[in-house]
């Protein structure tokens, strides 16, 4: 079900939308507008787990030990390629 929603958009932003549907991107303006606010969403949603990792890595910095292992299984996953 879905619940309708009277957007105001100016004529710039509807000839984006119609150009976007002409480009098959939905099949009409409604269809446009909702895969919009789901990929909004998914941006927002990824915007706040990147910022999550980045204080975590500011909160706990790698260590020179860190940096080794990680090497070390670099390492470890070419030298099992089947090369």
């Amino acid at each position: 079900m879905t619940t309708p929603v009277p957007p105001r958009f100016s004529d710039d932003e509807l000839a984006i939308i119609d150009d976007l549907v002409d480009e098959g991107v939905g099949e009409n303006r409604s269809a446009v507008i909702r895969q919009s606010v789901h990929h909004l969403a998914d941006s927002v949603r990824r915007a706040k787990i990147g910022r999550a990792i980045a204080e975590s890595y500011r909160l706990h910095p790698q260590t020179v030990e860190d940096d080794e292992l990680a090497m070390a299984s670099a390492m470890a996953l070419t030298e099992a390629e089947p090369w």
